[in-house]
């Protein structure tokens, strides 16, 4: 199916509705075979649960990975204004133009692992709007930014990357967590890409001041999105859902990517019932932030580059454990007696 039009943010959450689920059948055909399969039950651990996962999105019991696809959303903040960022904003253009050239570690990443890369820069001359003084986008530009997000979902793909790139997005990040899960804003702040420890309070303090501002929204996540978020954030969301619509597994990247998706976690935590996440990030405010999501990471690599390279670095398990799942003989198949 295709992701229904939606008119408003208020739209998004009753998608949980209506939007495909878990094909069950088809998951616990995936696990029969596994237990058929030449090996102690539950002894590939993890990899045995990721070729389940899949079957159950795919609706198959012998799910492939023919087309990985990956999408790197990119765009500016306000909340820039503040000094939040060690980096010039400058950077984030001059990055989308070597993601572009293939210079990236994400290149790299999706080369190796078999991905498709596709970067999308939104409106890099034009940042969102400074949260500590008013919302960061309006509701038309939220949803604008939600449906480019969503309109450059290959329906043909068997999987979904999603990374993001912006100069002051670990700022956003945390806004937007501590509005949708509640807590010290410090506990959310970390060192993005090198804050020191004026920059950090810096990051804070503009976060309360957000949080201060938009208090009467804070029961709304869609709401918050507007008010605190970017439009990569609004982007990745409608991303999501596009792929749910079409029966698309997601791996999401590290606290950035997370943080975007988690606000449609905390609308309604079925809408992320068919997202893995690739990593725990170093990011320290990501760790919380998957508690808060009950979401358990595929890797703990210590990474933090953003980007989507530790979900392009999770694709590589995936297509291990579904290359188990399909190329294994079963004990019958070998002829190996079981016990």
């Amino acid at each position: 199916m295709s992701l229904p039009e939606i008119a408003a943010l208020a739209d998004i959450p009753v998608l949980a509705d209506t939007l495909p689920a878990l094909d069950k059948a088809a998951a616990d055909a995936a696990r029969d075979r596994q237990n058929s399969l030449t090996k102690p039950p539950g002894s590939l651990g993890r990899l045995e649960q990721l070729a389940e996962f899949m079957a159950g999105w795919r609706g198959t019991a012998r799910p492939e990975i023919w087309r990985a696809q990956a999408l790197v959303f990119a765009g500016n903040h306000g909340v820039c204004a503040q000094g939040v960022n060690p980096y010039p904003q400058e950077v984030t253009a001059q990055m989308v133009a070597n993601f572009e050239r293939g210079g990236a570690a994400i290149n790299q990443l999706c080369a190796v692992n078999g991905a498709d890369l596709t970067v999308i820069a939104l409106e890099l001359g034009r940042p969102t709007g400074d949260f500590t003084e008013g919302p960061a986008m309006s509701e038309t530009d939220c949803l604008d930014a939600f449906w480019q997000g969503a309109s450059a979902v290959d329906d043909g793909a068997d999987v979904l990357i999603l990374g993001e790139m912006g100069i002051g997005n670990s700022t956003v990040a945390a806004a937007l967590a501590s509005a949708c899960f509640g807590g010290p804003v410090a506990e959310w702040v970390g060192p993005g890409t090198g804050s020191d420890k004026a920059g950090i309070t810096r990051k804070v303090d503009a976060i309360e001041r957000g949080l201060k501002r938009h208090e009467g929204i804070l029961n709304d996540p869609m709401a918050v999105l507007a008010a605190l978020g970017g439009r990569e954030q609004a982007a990745i969301c409608g991303a999501v859902l596009a792929a749910r619509a079409a029966r698309i597994p997601v791996i999401l990247d590290g606290f950035i990517c997370t943080a975007a998706a988690a606000v449609l976690y905390a609308a309604d935590k079925r809408l992320l019932d068919h997202c893995l996440v690739g990593h725990v990030s170093a990011e320290p405010g990501h760790r919380k932030l998957l508690a808060a999501i009950h979401k358990r990471p595929v890797l703990e690599f210590d990474m933090r580059l953003g980007e989507g390279s530790g979900a392009a670095l999770a694709l590589g398990i995936l297509r291990a454990a579904l290359a188990c799942h399909n190329g294994m003989a079963t004990f019958g198949e070998a002829g190996v007696s079981e016990a």
